[in-house]
Formats: structure tokens, C-alpha cells, sequence
């Protein structure tokens, strides 16, 4: 049991539920996750974890936390992209917590426990593909420094032919999965949708501190790609496997102790 302040917390992992979960299960699991949604979206949008369609769970990797009453205080769901030879992606999704329980790093427990989780299940050795798509500087600079071989990031300065193939995938066959706009704009170069949230619950500000990374140069890199006001969202496209992590530990402290103008050498 991991604890959060004063507070008491568990966090479990369901991988992809809809295969092992009945349909009353399912129903009570899935009444939870609005409850939790509710508490952080000003409207429910009907994608992914939200439907509560039995087959959008079988392809969902969602780890969830409750507190000493049981009661869901927040989750974490990813969606698992079929890629053809180049296997699953996982989607980092949607992640929300109520606001009683955030200020812990409850959210990066969460994600940890779902990309950890999902790896011992499915891949020891190999590195798994992920992708992220979002206008949230937080979630944009910690995954491109959190994970291996991210485009686009400071550290990656052109796609390899597997990001460029996972996007163009992502663009034609996913876009629904995603809530990316069926009309919005692919900017290949750049890995951004255009207008993508304009004007839905998902669009933000750019100087809204709350969704800012503590990293002001990451903040500046992915601000520099989108523009807010027109709702752009970025794509980011990287990889992660238990072999990688200790080089990630390294990167991680060469970039936390290094000088701000070497962020865009490569690492």
C-alpha cells in the first residue's frame, strides 16, 4: 500500500478488462471511472474508458487508485494500437484524479504502474512503442524525458522511419481512439495536429500555470510547435523497455545537472 499525505492509497492494474471482466463487473467498473472523470472534465467526452463498450476495455491497459474506503480517487488508461510487424502501441490515454488527491505525484504512480505493467506482460527485451498525444506542457515534457527515442523532443532531432509510419497510422486508422478532430490538420513535419481540440474540454491556455512543466525549456520546446489558440495538440512517438532504464536514469540526471543551452544536443 503506497501512501499519500495522511491518506492511504492502493494501486492496481487492469490489463485490458473487457476480456476478463462480466458484464455487471464491467458496468460498476465503469460507473467509477465517470465518477472519477467527472471530478476533472467539464463535459464527458465518448472515446476509450469512457464509453464503457466492452470492446474499447478489451484494448485498454488502465491501472486505477482507491483509498482506504475503497472508493477510486483516480486512473490511468492507455490504449493498445494494433501496428502491424511493428506491434502494439501503447497509448498513453487519459489520466485523471479527483481533486482531493492530487499534489502527491499520484499521476506519475499511475502512469508508472500502467507502462511497468504493461511490460511485464508483454515485453521483457524488446522495447515497446508508445505514443502520446497532447496540448499539456506537463505531460509533453515528461514524456519526452521520461522515455526513449521521443519525437519530437530536444533530444531527438529527426524521426526514424517506425515514428513516421506509427504516425501516418495514427492519423488515418485512429484518430477516434484519440479524440483527435476527424477534421483536424496532420503536420507531419512537425508531428502536430492542428486544431485538433479547438474549442472542446481538452483545449488549454498557454500560460496557464497549471498545466505547465517545472522544466521552463521543455515548456518553450513544445509551446514553440502549437499554437493554443487554434487547439493544436502534439504527437509524440517514443519507445520504452526494461533494458533502457538505466540508461534513462543517466539521461535523466546528465539533463537535470547540465546547463540549459546543451538541452538540445542529443542524448
Amino acid at each position: 500500500m503506497i501512501r499519500f499525505g495522511s491518506q492511504p492509497f492502493t494501486v492496481d492494474l487492469y490489463h485490458r478488462p473487457g476480456r476478463h471482466m462480466g458484464a455487471a463487473e464491467l458496468q460498476r467498473f465503469h460507473g467509477e471511472i465517470l465518477a472519477v472523470a467527472q471530478t476533472c472534465l467539464e463535459e464527458i467526452p465518448h472515446y476509450q474508458c469512457l464509453t464503457g463498450d466492452v470492446k474499447q476495455y478489451e484494448r485498454l491497459v488502465i491501472a486505477v487508485a482507491r483509498d482506504r474506503q475503497g472508493r477510486m480517487i483516480g486512473f490511468c488508461s492507455a490504449y493498445l494500437l494494433e501496428a502491424g510487424d511493428i506491434g502494439d502501441v501503447l497509448h498513453l490515454g487519459l489520466t485523471c484524479v479527483r481533486p482531493d488527491a492530487r499534489g502527491g505525484g499520484l499521476t506519475h504512480k499511475l502512469t508508472s504502474k500502467v507502462v511497468i505493467g504493461h511490460l511485464l506482460r508483454t515485453s521483457w527485451i524488446t522495447p515497446v512503442w508508445i505514443s502520446n498525444v497532447a496540448c499539456v506542457l506537463s505531460s509533453l515534457g515528461n514524456v519526452g524525458m521520461h522515455f526513449e527515442e521521443v519525437y519530437p523532443s530536444p533530444f531527438l532531432k529527426m524521426p526514424t522511419n517506425e515514428h513516421v509510419a506509427i504516425a501516418k497510422l495514427i492519423d488515418e486508422k485512429f484518430r477516434w481512439e484519440l479524440y483527435i478532430d476527424k477534421d483536424a490538420t496532420f503536420d507531419q513535419n512537425n508531428f502536430v495536429f492542428r486544431a485538433s481540440v479547438k474549442g472542446n474540454m481538452f483545449q488549454k491556455e498557454e500560460q496557464d500555470r497549471r498545466y505547465r512543466h517545472r522544466e521552463d525549456w521543455l515548456n518553450d520546446f513544445y509551446a514553440n510547435l502549437m499554437d493554443f489558440q487554434n487547439g493544436d495538440e502534439v504527437l509524440q512517438i517514443g519507445r520504452i523497455s526494461f533494458i533502457a532504464y538505466p540508461k534513462h536514469v543517466l539521461r535523466t540526471l546528465k539533463r537535470k545537472f547540465a546547463p540549459t543551452e546543451m538541452v538540445d544536443l542529443p542524448a
